[in-house]
């Protein structure tokens, strides 16, 4: 790092607020949100993600802004905004055009810009570098310099931080990537791998989470094939699993910005190149229709469509899209509800660690504060948080009407041994 480095996080979510967090333990930072409310609420210390610790968030508070000439200082600047797709799964680049446009207005000569958000091969170069020389007037790879270091953000895991896995650097001369090995390497040791351009380094990323998709892909399928067959997919993974060389993956709901999101940017990138990419298509077909599975295994379980469109309660237990974090976006369980109540069914839904006013935003949905007071006809384990894992069975026959139904998503409920009149469903 240079003497006068001045650093900006462009994008304080679950990706930019930690990083900003942990580099301003060693560095001049100001992180930089588009979200007024945002900003003044992580100055008083309260974080929905509830992934960064609050007294080091206290600590760097001032330097947070909303204002876009507080990154005017900036030399370095690292965009962590979110990079979607939009309703016919195409890759939206708005947010991150946007917050590119914004740096373009205060570049100057010898400042770089890294890109964390996810992007196909291309896009920091001829998307990014575009709109930025366009803007500023200045030269890409001469006047400014592009990076690229794909985010390995996994929410929830206190294990796999930005602190201690290995991050990816790229640059468009080898100068600047030693520069931002500089800086990342802070915060993890040096635990730094540089690629050898800034392609390879956008297209690792995208492979990555495309082939955690793909092997997930491959267990919900066959586990429709075992259910078919009378033969539970947990029983049969639980006997794989002795072969040491057998991938621990197993069936449900893809959800989340990384897994579900991600390789449509692979496939966009393979149709830019007059491409095919079947096995990455087949394995998102394949896991977007576990929603509709799901929920007929339920509907089914209940006697089919409710005939007079009310009367059978359904609870549903978990909506973030994976166990013990607060993370709700893309939610498969969404999907589940919906189904479910076009099915006619009453449907309820609750989660001790989702945010109930953000589940309100997002989804126009009421979540149950708790689980006192009310029964159902079945009871749908979706997301096996710890507290349903640790629940008791007087605490779970509770929940139910007599002669109810469980379903339970991830079998974490399998070896309990419910009532005769009480149907319990795993896949």
């Amino acid at each position: 790092m240079e003497k006068n480095d001045h650093i900006c996080v462009v994008g304080l979510g679950y990706v930019g607020l930690p990083l900003a967090v942990e580099l301003s333990c060693y560095y001049d930072v100001t992180g930089y949100d588009i979200d007024a409310a945002l900003i003044e609420r992580l100055k008083r210390g309260v974080n929905y993600n509830n992934d960064v610790d609050v007294g080091k968030l206290l600590e760097c508070a001032e330097s947070l802004t909303s204002a876009e000439e507080d990154i005017a200082s900036c030399n370095i600047y690292i965009v962590a905004v979110p990079t979607p797709v939009d309703k016919d799964n195409v890759p939206d680049l708005s947010m991150l055009k946007s917050a590119t446009r914004m740096i373009a207005r205060y570049l100057k000569k010898g400042d770089v810009v890294v890109y964390e958000s996810t992007v196909y091969p291309g896009v920091t170069e001829n998307v990014c570098g575009a709109i930025l020389q366009g803007i500023s007037s200045l030269e890409s790879g001469i006047d400014f310099f592009l990076g690229y270091s794909p985010e390995r953000i996994n929410p929830g895991d206190r294990e796999h931080t930005v602190k201690s896995v290995t991050k990816i650097v790229s640059a468009q001369t080898e100068e600047v990537a030693d520069r931002l090995a500089s800086i990342y390497g802070s915060l993890n040791g040096g635990n730094i791998y540089k690629t050898k351009n800034i392609k390879t380094a956008e297209a690792s990323k995208v492979v990555e989470n495309a082939q955690r998709d793909i092997n997930i892909a491959f267990i919900n399928e066959v586990t429709v094939l075992m259910n078919e067959m009378g033969i539970s997919i947990y029983d049969v993974l639980d006997a794989a699993r002795t072969k040491w060389n057998f991938l621990p993956f197993t069936p449900g709901l893809v959800s989340g910005h990384c897994i579900g999101v991600d390789p449509y940017y692979l496939i966009e990138c393979a149709q830019k190149c007059g491409l095919n990419a079947e096995m990455v298509g087949a394995g998102r077909a394949i896991n977007n229709r576990m929603s509709s599975y799901v929920s007929n295994i339920i509907t089914e379980s209940l006697g089919g469509v409710a005939a007079d469109g009310r009367g059978i309660r359904v609870l549903i237990l978990g909506f973030t899209f994976k166990e013990e974090v607060n993370d709700i976006r893309n939610t498969k369980i969404f999907e589940v509800h919906n189904l479910l109540l076009a099915s006619g069914f009453e449907v309820d839904i609750h989660d001790p660690y989702a945010n109930a006013e953000e589940v309100r935003k997002a989804y126009g949905l009421e979540l149950k504060e708790n689980l006192e007071g009310e029964t159902y006809n079945c009871v749908a384990l979706l997301v096996s948080h710890k507290m349903y894992a640790d629940m008791d069975k007087k605490t779970q026959l509770a929940l139910l009407k007599k002669g109810g139904v469980v379903f339970d998503l991830k079998g974490i409920w399998k070896n309990i041994e419910f009532p005769q009149d009480t149907t319990y469903i795993t896949l």
